[in-house]
This record gives C-alpha cells, structure tokens and sequence, in this order.
C-alpha cells in the first residue's frame, strides 16, 4: 500500500487496515479528524517510530515545545513544512518498511 492508497482508505473506511501498525493506526485515525484516538494509539506503540508519530501530533496541537521533546526522543529532526507533507512523509516511510 503506498500513501495514496493509505488516504483512500482512511476516506473510504469504518476502521484502519487490519495490518496496520499502532503508529500507522494514529495517522489513520489524525486523518479522520480524531487526534484524542490518534494520540492514545502512538502513546501505546512504545517505539521510535510511536515517538515520531507523537511529535508529529503534538504539532498538530500547536504545542512545539512537547512536540521538540518527541522528535528527540525519536532521533528525528523537527519537520519544518506543512503539517500534509509531515503526514504523508511519516506514512510513507512507515508504510514502506512494512513489507
């Protein structure tokens, strides 16, 4: 599944994809416009990759400073472009390394 695909579902779905992922899970349920799901899910991946997620939320909330904290703990630089392309960025990275 590339990010394209990834979109489609999340507009044409009920529910994730069965072998998503707890981080792929919180960038599906940001695209639905749940951020409480979102973030309970990538606090619950207990990984790196959770940690980005987390980051990545924590700016969508507009809280920079605990977003900084969650970039750090997951070893990635602060994305500084629109909060779409972080989104699509993160997905296609996580949806690449799953198989």
């Amino acid at each position: 599944m590339n990010v394209d695909e990834f979109k489609a579902n999340v507009d044409g779905a009920a529910s994730p994809p069965a072998d998503c992922g707890l981080e792929l899970q919180a960038l599906w349920w940001d695209r639905k416009g749940d951020w409480e799901k979102a973030h309970e899910l990538c606090q619950s991946a207990g990984s790196s990759d959770g940690d980005w997620v987390h980051a990545y939320l924590h700016r969508v909330e507009g809280d920079l400073s605990n977003a900084s904290y969650w970039y750090s703990r997951a070893g990635r630089p602060r994305f500084e472009g629109s909060l779409a392309d972080e989104w699509a960025s993160i997905a296609g990275e996580l949806l690449a390394g799953r198989g």
